[in-house]
């Protein structure tokens, strides 16, 4: 690729996962990186992998009062981005009367306001540039919420609602959004550096609650999907090319075939739902 064509790519959550795969496909395609995580002092290899292949890798919490400059402050320095990928968060497991409100507070700073924040520094630039494209990292959760994920996936319907609400919003502008919707894949997702559990009280141990966490706990390195797939499928979403070339229209790009099983079961379950209560929604006009 020429370098009249690169693209900037800021991604958060680089340090493993997701974010890393993707740093390094973008990377060898010919493309500027700028790679983040809340402490690079922790990956020094990775940073150095990176820095050797071209990149730029920095400091990012997006927790931080001062976001927005630091946004800022990464643009003025590295130049305006114009793919802009929120991958940086983590899941927060165990029955919700085992969670907190701070608990909650903290997943929705993290998985929500934390995007939210950063698409709002972008998004100007995108706009008066007429071009960009904001990648939103969400989740099967993220559709259909299940025992032990009620804050987790809040804060991934939250996702959603953003991303299909300012996608219309922006398409005017050139800007495009894309919402990610992963299954489970080989990532770090269910290990202790990215998911919070809470141990399951007593009055729940032996529902599903209960058995499904202590399952989730058991599945690390048991999933199916692969990473590096996933993000060069990101990649092409992006780029409108190899298997996702004509496909630039769409929102939505679910990954892993267990995706797919859960949304077709979801929208089967609303269906009925709403079949059964389509006389009653129907009632409820003022008469004439």
């Amino acid at each position: 690729m020429s370098n009249s064509h690169a693209k900037v790519w800021l991604i958060t959550g680089c340090s493993t996962g997701f974010g890393l795969a993707l740093t390094r496909i973008v990377l060898q395609r010919g493309h500027k990186v700028i790679a983040t995580s809340r402490d690079p002092s922790r990956t020094p290899e990775l940073v150095q992998e990176v820095t050797d292949g071209g990149g730029h890798w920095t400091a990012l919490d997006v927790t931080s009062d001062h976001l927005e400059q630091d946004i800022q402050q990464i643009e003025d320095r590295l130049g305006q981005i114009d793919v802009l990928v929120n991958n940086a968060g983590y899941s927060l497991l165990g029955a919700f009367e085992d969670l907190s409100v701070q608990d909650a507070r903290e997943q929705m700073e993290t998985n929500f306001f934390g995007p939210l924040r950063i698409i709002r520094a972008v998004l100007p630039g995108m706009r008066e540039r007429r071009g960009g494209t904001m990648v939103n990292i969400s989740s099967t959760a993220g559709v259909r919420a299940l025992p032990t994920y009620s804050l987790y996936s809040a804060s991934k319907f939250a996702m959603e609602g953003l991303s299909e609400g300012l996608a219309s919003e922006v398409a005017a502008f050139n800007v495009r959004v894309i919402l990610v919707e992963p299954g489970a894949f080989y990532t770090n997702f269910l290990t202790s550096g990215s998911a919070a559990y809470r141990p399951v009280s007593e009055v729940y141990r032996d529902t599903e609650t209960g058995r499904r966490l202590a399952s989730l706990q058991a599945m690390h390195a048991q999933q199916r999907g692969d990473p590096v797939k996933a993000a060069r499928r990101i990649f092409d979403t992006v780029m409108g090319e190899g298997m996702a070339a004509g496909r630039q229209t769409y929102l939505r790009l679910p990954l892993g075939p267990d995706c797919l099983e859960a949304v077709r079961q979801k929208l089967g379950q609303l269906q009925e739902n709403y079949d059964a209560m389509e006389d009653i929604a129907s009632s409820t006009d003022r008469a004439p």
